[in-house]
């Protein structure tokens, strides 16, 4: 088991496809028992769960509009039924929005804004009490580095939202330290998922994103796991708390 002996639980939002399945992977490898989410594809759910049970761990999945309060509520109880506590709480579940600012309506601004960061916050509380429950545990949160430099690629209401997460992540790490919960985020740049695979989907366009970067690279959604894993566990990150890990390839401004 991961982490020196140690039984390790996880629980992933949005872990069905693209970071959130790498990072699912991630924990699996290392013998972790993962829990995941997804909103609206429950093909690309078994494929993972698959792909998890392959690994020989236990895995499972439920459902979830994390926006959804009572949603929340329930899946925070089955889980808790079933395993007591929980280790660590990835919450990775987001929604992208492009566009100007006159471009978003307020009907877009509220889904993003509830989503990735109403949506955090609505599940950090719900499994607070699995994770004081725990023999240890920690909170990653997935932001962006729209959170930090503003991007130009994404709109206002996704800079904002992710800005938001950073915000509650280091609020959350001076709450929760006295409880011994550690609480960090991971701040990618661009990272190759479906999301926004039109932004690279010829070779010219895919030259130009890479330049973006100093490192002259697109990041994969296993290198932000990687991350994650690594802010997670107390083998690796036991005395980090209220920090911004940013994978960015060395892109440093929007």
């Amino acid at each position: 088991m991961a982490g020196s002996g140690r039984v390790c639980r996880v629980f992933v939002t949005g872990g069905d496809r693209g970071i959130g399945r790498a990072v699912v992977e991630r924990f699996a490898e290392a013998g972790c028992s993962v829990w995941f989410t997804y909103r609206g594809c429950r093909g690309c759910a078994e494929e993972t769960l698959r792909v998890l049970e392959g690994l020989g761990v236990e895995a499972r999945y439920s459902r979830l509009d994390v926006s959804d309060p009572g949603m929340v509520e329930e899946v925070a109880s089955r889980v808790g039924g079933a395993w007591g506590w929980v280790n660590v709480l990835v919450n990775n579940a987001g929604v992208i929005h492009f566009g100007s600012l006159e471009e978003t309506s307020l009907e877009d601004w509220e889904r993003v804004i509830r989503v990735n960061l109403t949506g955090a916050f609505l599940v950090t509380r719900a499994f607070l009490p699995l994770l004081e429950a725990a023999p240890w545990a920690s909170i990653v949160n997935v932001a962006s580095i729209a959170g930090e430099t503003g991007n130009v690629v994404a709109s206002a209401a996704y800079a904002a939202s992710k800005a938001g997460l950073i915000g509650l992540t280091r609020r959350l790490a001076v709450e929760l330290a006295p409880r011994g919960i550690r609480v960090n985020a991971v701040a990618p740049s661009f990272v190759e998922t479906d999301m926004v695979r039109g932004f690279i989907d010829t070779p010219e366009k895919r030259k130009r994103v890479e330049e973006l970067h100093p490192l002259r690279m697109i990041i994969q959604p296993r290198d932000v796991a990687e991350a994650v894993y690594f802010l997670a566990m107390p083998d690796t990150a036991r005395a980090i708390t209220g920090q911004v890990l940013r994978v960015n390839a060395g892109r440093l401004t929007c």
